[in-house]
């Protein structure tokens, strides 16, 4: 019996996962966004999928997922703080 071996590296299978994610977010950003239901809410919520997609592109495109735990904290505090600072302004206008 022989067995199939996948001779695909790991990182690109998470890659390659990452990436039909931010497909799928991109889709949803832009049927939110074009659809029947777009105004503040909508738009906080396109806002919030595109932080995570840049949280998405840092970790796994940027490679910073393994970088030193202080600049992955910065990273990590700058797409909450950006979020809630976005966030807040179009919920308020």
């Amino acid at each position: 019996m022989s067995s199939i071996v996948s001779s695909t590296p790991a990182w690109r299978d998470r890659v390659a996962v990452v990436w039909l994610v931010l497909v799928a977010v991109t889709t949803v950003s832009w049927i939110l966004g074009t659809g029947p239901a777009s105004g503040t809410v909508a738009s906080v919520v396109v806002l919030v999928l595109a932080l995570f997609k840049v949280r998405l592109v840092g970790l796994y495109f940027m490679e910073l997922r393994d970088a030193p735990v202080v600049l992955r904290l910065l990273f990590e505090l700058y797409c909450v703080a950006a979020c809630a600072v976005l966030a807040g302004i179009v919920a308020l206008t």
